[in-house]
């Protein structure tokens, strides 16, 4: 189905599009550089565009800083992305940024948490998602050590909600790691699950391997999307990737800035989950 807007765009219902960016350490900047794709985007007719994580501010340093001005709902970047969603007609996944306070309005104790926020096309915040598995690691690059659980606080809850692409399930990065959460959102109906990410490339072959097996595994389109450019000590790798339920790459992007679009089919997950009935075929050990 599609329909036509007032200036003569067509815009596909299930048109997803993928915004690769690089985000710098310049909030203003980066929000700039967002407000280009997004526009490109719903110039290309999408419904529902996806940012990556971190895309307004990548700076761990400024996490706090930036968090304390956005509460449950409102704050600088939350009104860009409305503002973005209503002047362009496009619904918008902001793949995460800092909230000082959880979904009830309750603050966040010298945290904040990484939240991605969905707006409808209307410029309404419809959906939050806090990200659950917080990445605290030793790894074999420049940084060495991250630890998330520093600056943030975990969430607690999945979020699936209707949307014009499908029913989305949402996720964030290091969630990537842990089928049970994926699992959990196809049992609430998921056919879509977006991953905004901020992936470097010294594990680059997980990359490639994980959003594939969660889209086989659950008969589900998943949509890997991965900003680009300098975070920390590493860099981050790009090559965003949308797979259908059978793990079939049906857009993909490079290691530089860029902006992909894939139309979804709903009917496809259907008629794969009918024929392949796997998740039907599920026993407790």
């Amino acid at each position: 189905m599609s329909a036509i807007t007032a200036n003569g765009i067509t815009v596909q219902d299930n048109r997803v599009a993928a915004i690769q960016m690089v985000s710098g350490h310049d909030i203003d900047r980066n929000l700039e550089e967002a407000r280009r794709l997004l526009a490109q985007a719903a110039g290309m007719g999408a419904r529902l565009a996806v940012l990556p994580e971190n895309f307004a501010v990548l700076s761990t340093r400024k996490m706090l800083e930036c968090g304390l001005e956005e509460s449950s709902g409102h704050g600088p970047i939350q009104n860009f992305l409305a503002e973005q969603a209503a002047a362009l007609g496009l619904w918008i996944v902001g793949g995460s940024l800092p909230i000082s306070t959880r979904p009830d309005g309750s603050s966040v104790p010298d945290h904040v948490r990484a939240s991605c926020v969905v707006f409808n096309d209307q410029g309404q915040q419809v959906a939050r998602y806090d990200k659950i598995h917080l990445f605290d690691a030793m790894v074999e690059d420049a940084q060495g050590q991250y630890r998330e659980s520093d600056t943030f606080e975990p969430g607690e809850d999945i979020v699936v909600l209707d949307t014009p692409a499908g029913r989305l399930g949402l996720a964030i990065c290091y969630d990537l790691r842990f089928p049970e959460l994926y699992r959990r959102l196809v049992d609430a109906g998921a056919t879509l699950v977006l991953v905004p990410s901020a992936w470097p490339y010294p594990r680059v072959e997980h990359w490639q391997l994980l959003p594939k097996a969660r889209a086989v595994e659950n008969l589900a389109y998943v949509a890997a999307v991965n900003g680009v450019g300098s975070f920390a000590e590493s860099e981050l790798l790009g090559r965003s990737t949308v797979y259908d339920p059978w793990g079939t790459a049906v857009a993909s992007t490079g290691d530089q800035p860029d902006l992909v679009t894939a139309d979804l089919n709903p009917e496809r997950v259907r008629a794969v989950r009918d024929e392949f009935p796997a998740l039907e075929d599920r026993r407790q050990p």
